[in-house]
């Protein structure tokens, strides 16, 4: 029986497919952030005007934040005499909305003025800003070169305006740029036990970074 001939133009082409396909491609650098977190953050809350104390970056509901605030000394006075410090246990925080401890429960410490994303890419910054959005400013920090994309002018910037955040730019030198601004009519969701819980730790953060009053009489 004669042996059926192999087709050579078809195993010639797929393994020149093959050999294409394992041909590496070029190497894309991924792209950095010009400066520290900390840095990026207190040069773009004064670009966006938030007064506060910039504190260093911290994990809030999973998401790495900067939280510019300021400590409300009435009320961390009160508490120093009460002797109610900040409270990080969530179970505890969720029965301070619950009406029948309301009148109990102590009062907001932290006056929260903005909350910073800094990442190298939107998607990564708008997932840990979006959370903190719904309860007042929020904003992303980005590197320059990650804003001079169609996937940033397509993707990230209707979605940025639909969540009411604002975007800083920061250029190879440091240099911040506002590039959009918060949107301030969005609807900001009343005070629950998510937001107390934020206000907590932002309340123990301040003191434990910023400089609290020595004395409070």
């Amino acid at each position: 029986m004669a042996a059926t001939p192999q087709n050579t133009d078809r195993s010639t082409v797929a393994g020149g497919a093959k050999r294409s396909r394992s041909m590496p491609s070029r190497v894309v650098p991924p792209i950095e952030l010009p400066a520290s977190v900390d840095e990026l953050a207190r040069a773009a809350a004064a670009q966006l005007g938030w007064n506060g104390v910039v504190l260093p970056e911290i994990t809030i509901l999973g998401r790495k934040v900067c939280v510019v605030a300021k400590l409300r000394t009435d009320v961390h006075a009160e508490r120093i005499a009460m002797g109610a410090g900040p409270v990080a246990d969530r179970a505890t925080v969720d029965t301070w909305t619950w009406p029948e401890l309301a009148g109990t429960a102590p009062a907001p410490a932290a006056e929260i003025i903005g909350v910073l994303a800094v990442a190298r890419h939107w998607r990564t910054a708008m997932a840990s800003a979006v959370p903190f959005a719904r309860y007042g400013e929020a904003a992303m920090v980005l590197p320059s070169p990650a804003v001079l994309t169609e996937d940033y002018v397509g993707n990230c910037l209707p979605r940025a305006r639909a969540y009411g955040l604002g975007i800083v730019t920061a250029d190879p030198n440091s240099v911040v740029d506002l590039d959009l601004e918060g949107r301030t009519e969005r609807v900001v969701l009343a005070e629950d036990p998510v937001s107390r819980l934020v206000n907590e730790i932002v309340y123990d953060h301040l003191l434990r970074t910023a400089e609290a009053p020595a004395e409070l009489d």
